[in-house]
């Protein structure tokens, strides 16, 4: 197994707009913005080409899926191979007739298409209808040998569950990527706001720690929807080390980039030190893979 160097990774924080060329056009740029800050595997919010959709359901909606590859991730791997980059793309991806997914596409610094992960977690909760549009992810939890280095993706609803970062971590990679499309109900922000960021992201900079690995989460932020209603996505995008430590944050306004190095180094040295996985007793786990234990 080849030696990692380290290396630079950026996510992208943005308000995304009714048109998806509008969001396509500021996607290039925050793409671009991040590589000029030294990025090299730059991620995109779930889902970015449109707003959230997921609020309704209506047939009407399918439209905004697409083929990969497709029109998308061919204007991408262009440049990804322009500016040497790996990029993450959160797409809406239509399979087959009545088979959609929601999809991260990989594309590698080459603009090659290195993989897809589907998202395997599909919430439905009020005002996000997911599995109404979205079948189950059925390729497994993923790790992608990229130019840059190993990395592993899951989506949004995927980061509430240990299972999902602990069996895409046991495969070797050195950051955990998130797209993320979160918000507050916002008649529920003044009571429930702050918790509800601080458990996003204690949830994931846990999976940091007990797994030795990078993690970022790239949301969204804005209102869409009803004007009396609606969701107010939260941003707070966020980058932390193995020991969970925040590297870099943003508030729930800023659109932008967060740029922070990955030192697969430093990551072995903290598993050194907290040996999670030697000390996992395996022998045990069993009833993991039954509904409920009573």
């Amino acid at each position: 197994m080849r030696k990692e160097h380290p290396y630079r990774i950026g996510i992208i924080q943005m308000r995304c707009a009714a048109d998806p060329a509008v969001n396509m056009e500021k996607i290039i740029g925050h793409i671009r913005d991040a590589a000029r800050q030294g990025a090299q595997v730059i991620c995109t919010p779930e889902l970015f080409r449109s707003q959230y959709f997921c609020q309704r359901e209506d047939t009407g909606l399918f439209s905004l899926a697409e083929s990969i590859p497709g029109p998308t991730t061919e204007t991408l791997g262009r440049l990804a191979r322009e500016l040497d980059v790996v990029l993450v793309a959160s797409l809406f991806e239509r399979r087959a007739a009545g088979i959609y997914h929601n999809t991260a596409a990989v594309l590698d610094a080459d603009g090659s298409l290195a993989g897809l992960y589907r998202k395997m977690h599909i919430p439905d909760d009020p005002l996000y209808y997911e599995k109404y549009y979205f079948t189950p992810g059925d390729l497994g939890y993923k790790v992608f040998a990229v130019k840059h280095g190993r990395i592993g993706v899951l989506i949004c609803w995927d980061q509430w569950y240990p299972e999902a970062a602990r069996l895409t971590a046991m495969q070797n990679c050195s950051v955990l990527f998130y797209p993320t499309a979160i918000g507050w109900h916002p008649a529920e922000k003044a009571e429930y706001g702050a918790p509800q960021v601080s458990a996003w992201q204690t949830m994931q900079r846990s999976h940091a720690i007990a797994n030795g690995v990078y993690v970022a989460s790239p949301n969204r932020v804005g209102h869409e929807g009803a004007a009396d209603g609606g969701l107010e996505f939260f941003g707070h995008s966020f980058i932390c080390d193995p020991f969970g430590r925040l590297l870099q944050e943003v508030d729930e306004h800023q659109e932008g980039v967060l740029v922070a190095e990955v030192n697969p180094a430093a990551q072995e040295t903290v598993r050194q030190n907290w040996p999670f996985f030697r000390d996992r007793r395996i022998d045990s786990y069993q009833h993991l893979a039954q509904r409920f234990c009573s």
